[in-house]
């Protein structure tokens, strides 16, 4: 098994190309082995290069709403008034603290989903 480290970008696109190749693998065969190296070292360098991007307070809320059949309605009660969900949605108001707690409570979303770190 020849593997090296992902330093570059060439190296990235020969990890996966050597990732599509072994697809498929058995596991704990030589070449399963492989594959499972493979993808962990391009899993690291994919999380150093290219992160994740941070997901807006607005952008998680809506998510919820569409993945639950929750309406701004639904918002406005945990909220506490149908303006605040207005402008919470519209981005012309933050969540305060005391909001993220209750949407945190209510919608079983963890609170750091909740704050906006670029604020």
């Amino acid at each position: 098994m020849d593997i090296r480290p992902i330093r570059s970008k060439e190296d990235h696109r020969a990890a996966l190309r050597e990732i599509d190749a072994l697809w498929g693998a058995a596991e704990g065969s030589d070449d399963g082995d492989k594959l499972d190296v493979l993808v962990t070292l391009v899993e690291r360098y994919e999380d150093i290069h290219y992160p994740p991007p941070a997901a807006d307070p607005v952008g998680v809320i809506r998510y919820l709403m569409e993945e639950n059949d929750y309406t701004q309605k639904d918002l406005a009660t945990v909220l506490g008034s149908p303006s605040r969900a207005s402008e919470i949605l519209s981005g012309r108001r933050e969540l305060t603290l005391d909001q993220i707690r209750r949407l945190s409570r209510e919608w079983h979303v963890p609170a750091g989903a909740l704050i906006n770190e670029a604020a």
